[in-house]
């Protein structure tokens, strides 16, 4: 079974409160996929002949907020990060958790068992002078080490170009406020564009942060334009592929948009959302509890029909 995940930073299952712009705004994509449903904890466990909902724990058995390096080290390991280095930790990984991702990318793991993959995010010409140099120093997200400790191929802007390959922010918005000659795109456009960069695949992953930077400014400015870009985003992706084609997941690393009263990260589980076949869905490695149960799932729905 093909599976792409779709990895959202910064988004948990809030509650039904002012405070949490996936309640009081109008979700029509999320809505259409959780029978009239929003992306809030009151969601959890709604299942349909195409989809299910699943909340992740992100702390980790850790005590203090869950935080970027350490979440997103255990969704891309399957290990508990947080707890080999002892603490959560925001930003960057320290050389612990590069390690971790260098023996255990989740790239590398799906590769070992016969799948091919990629990484459909597209980096900016910096990145590949960099990259020339084997990424020296700290300033790499989990995403881009998991990608070349697992030996993936990365794609340029001129993979946008073509249609081959995703900016972080799915429309090209930002790329062009930076000068870059991109075309801008809809939501439903990069959900098309995605789901046919897939197709060449077993394994594909795509990360969109700007979650996470819209919830640290707790500003409802900032998060409406994010939240209306997913939910065209998801819903498009969602109505344009059938349950037994390949399995969507939906995922996030920790609470942070869902709870505009703080600019802090939170408690809150995160989304598992799964877009698939109902008996896929049902597999045993399919009832996730945490973030190190993703990769497992993964591999699992891989496996399904091989």
């Amino acid at each position: 079974m093909r599976v792409l995940l779709i990895f959202i930073d910064g988004v948990g299952l809030g509650k039904a409160a002012g405070s949490n712009p996936l309640y009081y705004l109008n979700t029509p994509g999320i809505a259409s996929i959780l029978g009239g449903q929003q992306l809030i904890s009151d969601s959890i466990g709604f299942e349909c002949d195409k989809a299910s909902l699943l909340g992740l724990d992100a702390t980790l058995n850790v005590p203090g907020l869950p935080q970027s390096a350490t979440g997103q080290a255990a969704i891309f390991t399957g290990e508990n990060a947080a707890a080999l280095v002892g603490e959560h930790i925001n930003g960057y990984p320290e050389k612990t958790i590069r390690d971790l991702l260098y023996d255990k990318s989740l790239f590398k793991r799906i590769r070992e068992k016969g799948f091919n993959c990629c990484f459909a995010n597209a980096y900016r010409p910096a990145f590949f002078e960099m990259l020339e140099l084997g990424l020296p120093g700290y300033t790499y997200s989990c995403s881009t080490l998991a990608s070349f400790f697992g030996g993936l191929n990365f794609f340029s802007l001129d993979d946008i170009r073509t249609g081959g390959a995703l900016y972080m922010d799915i429309t090209n918005r930002v790329l062009l406020q930076m000068g870059f000659d991109i075309p801008i795109i809809e939501p439903e456009e990069g959900a098309k564009r995605l789901l046919e960069i897939s197709k060449d695949y077993d394994f594909c992953m795509f990360e969109y942060f700007l979650s996470d930077i819209a919830g640290h400014t707790a500003n409802p400015e900032e998060a409406e334009p994010v939240i209306e870009t997913l939910d065209r985003f998801i819903g498009a992706m969602a109505s344009d592929i059938s349950s037994g084609e390949a399995l969507i997941m939906f995922t996030s690393d920790h609470g942070n948009l869902e709870d505009l009263a703080t600019r802090e990260h939170t408690y809150n589980k995160v989304p598992l959302l799964l877009i698939g076949s109902r008996a896929l869905r049902r597999l045993p490695e399919m009832q996730a509890q945490c973030l190190t149960d993703v990769l497992p799932a993964i591999i699992a729905a891989l496996q399904y029909d091989r």
